[in-house]
């Protein structure tokens, strides 16, 4: 089965298997947005459990 490549930039595969992504949001239009949520949007973010079996399906991992 092929990978799918949009998912593929979209997501990072951990050590143990877990996905991680980056928060949307962070693009443009940052004037409004607080220090604080911009620095918080920064950070990376586990993928939730529920989505996590069909993105790595689709990556091609699982």
């Amino acid at each position: 089965m092929k990978t799918r490549k949009s998912v593929k930039a979209r997501f990072k595969v951990t050590a143990t298997g877990k996905l991680m992504q980056s928060h949307p949001g962070r693009r443009h239009i940052l004037t409004k947005k607080s220090s604080k949520r911009k620095r918080q949007l920064r950070k990376q973010s586990v993928v939730n459990k529920g989505q996590t079996k069909m993105y790595a399906r689709l990556m091609g991992v699982a």
